[in-house]
């Protein structure tokens, strides 16, 4: 990890770009005191689908909690709707 100056860093952004892009972190400071790191950005992660589907594939799993009804969206019939819960029982 290198330590730099604000006004060095002010001069030199262009080049401790390259330099975080490489993998570098660096400290940036003022009267000696750290005020901010330059670090390398994150990959962006996510769901990958792709990969679930073939996991899936793979291990023969035509079914999955995680997987969405064709029907889900449509409204609910009205004798649901209207029908009162059952009693909680706290359980």
């Amino acid at each position: 990890m290198t330590n730099i100056s604000i006004r060095e860093a002010k001069n030199k952004l262009t080049e401790l770009a390259r330099r975080v892009e490489a993998g570098e972190t660096i400290t940036v400071t003022r009267n000696g005191k750290p005020v901010m790191e330059f670090v390398p950005a994150k990959k962006k992660g996510g769901i990958d689908w792709e990969g679930g589907k073939a996991y899936k594939k793979e291990r023969g799993i035509t079914n999955f909690f995680g997987e969405i009804p064709s029907d889900f969206d449509e409204p609910l019939p009205e004798d649901f709707l209207i029908t009162p819960l059952p009693p909680f029982r706290g359980e």
